[in-house]
């Protein structure tokens, strides 16, 4: 970028001088008398002349006419050796020698300007055309980033946590690598391709490093939407042009982040399969197991969406290994806590299995988020080390989004959304099989004007329909506490309403939870989202059974919202002791639950 600016500052300097040299030349000469060489003697003599400057071609100078004024006078010289000494004696006041313009000068003097000329000229436009030129030749050119481990830090299985089964799988691809005559000597094969799969953020990208830092080869790095242009070809160009490279490298880790970018299957649209999404998706299968063997290259693939990848990609041959990479579990968060906070002070009370226990579903970026988040929160604060009340406050800021204290409510307001939030608290504390409530506050956060922060206590794989059922119920007992005391609801619970259609809808689609239904999925598969595959599919069910789903979905979320009416009519003084203090404190945290519902049961 520098260099740029300097370029730029050094034409527009030469352009500069240019023009201003170019105005100089461009003055209009003073109007010179040419007169013989015979009266410039004669005005010498009488002493009329009163500047001289001779060359050896040409003399000027001024003279005064009879009337006193000055003029310009110019003539050819002639040899003669007392010219200086007729000067002296007729007292001219100056007179002196100028340098030899010879034709030569003159012409050396005319080739300067024009080599000037061409040289701003090959500055401004020949380079310019260059430069864009080679950006042209180069769109086929491949933007994969070669990663050095030199200069940066290298990345080993020890920095990944809380996948341990999918670093035992690329574990082989490590060795593999490593030592590939040990395997090659049974007749093993180097696996061609390896697909990691998974929710965002689980670690996909960490893990394809951890593997070219382990095995201490070349690691390439490319997004797959960079190999996909508006010019036929270049997508294809680009993916021969990275294989080279790792050829050359070899052995080398490929690793090639969002495939589903070009990954996805072919003749989708209503145009046909001749795209350059679709050539570049074929050069890509070529490479991998086409005609040409490529020996000791790994193509390490991520994606979230490995239903809608190309099964031509996914045989044997081409991804040999599919790893699916899981959310991380109670251990593995723990792990995964331990391992960023190294570079984190913490304090003595930072306990990372409990901020473990209570991130359950977090992914493994969520969960740096949170360690990053409570050492910013701890330096904001001015302490020393990062200890669990910025965890704690991390984690909400993650789930529910910052504290808004400046959205200040009316008490009418405030008490609404107190008895709403208290609605959704008291009936996830009354039912069972719910995850417990951590804490409960009308301080806004995000957009919620309040909120009810439930963790749960363990991983749970497995969801019964009664546990759904109560679900539903905790998230319509805010509006059911709206409707009891104030005999009206409000715009707050659009959220629960939408979450609750939503559950509703999975129970009895999906899950089979519906009597009427019975025990079959009618949910859609994911399709692509081009036109012409939409175009030729069909629903999955008749109109009278989107009737019953209708049907259903409304009577599964009329019990539920019937269930929370009953408990909160039957506990409406433990309802109104929460509310109010609530109201009071602004926020309640799960001990302070616990302690007025049992005072008001005992």
């Amino acid at each position: 970028m520098e260099n740029k600016n300097v370029k730029q500052l050094l034409v527009w300097g030469l352009s500069f001088l240019f023009i201003v040299m170019v105005f100089q030349n461009l003055k209009a000469p003073p109007i010179e008398k040419e007169i013989p060489y015979s009266e410039f003697k004669a005005k010498v003599r009488s002493g009329e002349v009163t500047q001289v400057r001779v060359r050896p071609d040409l003399i000027r100078g001024e003279y005064k006419d009879p009337g006193g004024q000055a003029r310009k006078f110019k003539t050819l010289p002639m040899p003669d050796l007392k010219l200086v000494e007729d000067l002296e004696l007729s007292k001219v006041p100056l007179f002196q020698g100028d340098p030899d313009r010879s034709w030569v000068t003159s012409l050396l003097v005319n080739l300067g300007w024009i080599g000037l000329f061409f040289l701003l000229w090959w500055i401004l436009v020949v380079r310019q055309v260059q430069v864009g030129g080679k950006q042209a030749m180069s769109f086929g050119r491949s933007r994969a980033k070669m990663v050095d481990d030199k200069k940066t830090k290298k990345t080993t299985f020890a920095d990944v946590a809380g996948c341990d089964e999918s670093k035992e799988e690329l574990q082989e691809v490590v060795e593999f690598l490593k030592s590939p005559e040990r395997f090659q000597k049974l007749g093993g094969k180097m696996p061609r391709g390896v697909l990691l799969f998974g929710a965002p953020g689980t670690g996909k990208t960490l893990l394809a490093r951890a593997v070219a830092g382990e095995a201490g080869v070349p690691f390439f790095m490319a997004s797959a939407s960079e190999f996909v242009e508006m010019f036929v070809g270049v997508g294809a160009s680009r993916v021969r042009d990275l294989f080279d490279q790792a050829k050359k490298a070899a052995p080398a880790v490929i690793f090639v982040d969002e495939l589903d970018a070009v990954g996805r299957h072919r003749f989708a649209g209503i145009g046909g399969g001749h795209d350059e999404r679709e050539q570049t998706l074929n050069q890509l299968l070529i490479e991998l197991d086409g005609f040409e063997q490529n020996q000791g290259i790994i193509l390490i693939a991520a994606t979230n969406r490995p239903d809608v990848i190309d099964p031509a990609l996914l045989r044997p041959g081409r991804f040999d290994r599919q790893i699916f990479i899981p959310l991380p579990h109670l251990k593995g968060r723990e792990d995964i806590l331990r391992v960023h906070a190294r570079i984190v002070k913490m304090g003595p009370d930072g306990d990372l299995a409990l901020i473990a226990r209570r991130t359950a579903g977090f992914s493994g970026a969520d969960l740096a988020n949170v360690i990053n988040e409570s050492a910013l929160l701890a330096a904001r604060r001015n302490k020393e080390a990062v200890g669990l009340p910025d965890l704690e406050e991390s984690i909400e800021r993650i789930m529910a989004g910052p504290q808004k204290r400046s959205n200040l409510m009316s008490d009418a307001e405030k008490k609404v959304v107190a008895y709403h939030e208290c609605g959704h608290a008291l009936v996830a504390k009354l039912l069972p099989h719910t995850d417990p409530v951590h804490k409960v506050s009308i301080v806004s956060r995000g957009h919620a004007l309040g909120y009810t922060l439930q963790l749960p206590k363990e991983d749970k794989y497995l969801t019964t329909r009664t546990e759904l059922a109560n679900r539903l119920a905790v998230l319509l007992g805010g509006r059911s506490a709206e409707d009891m005391v104030f005999a009206e609801v409000t715009s707050g619970s659009s959220d629960d309403l939408a979450k609750a259609t939503s559950f509703a809808t999975k129970m009895v689609v999906e899950l089979g939870m519906s009597e009427r239904i019975g025990p079959i999925s009618l949910k859609k598969p994911d399709q692509e989202v081009f036109l012409g595959r939409d175009i030729s599919q069909k629903g999955g069910y008749s109109e009278r059974t989107a009737e019953i789903i209708d049907e259903e979905v409304k009577r599964i979320v009329d019990e539920a919202a019937a269930k929370a009416r009953e408990l909160l009519h039957k506990n409406a003084k433990i309802l109104e002791e929460l509310a109010a203090k609530l109201f009071e404190r602004e926020v309640l945290s799960g001990e302070d639950i616990d302690a007025i519902v049992q005072g008001a049961v005992a």
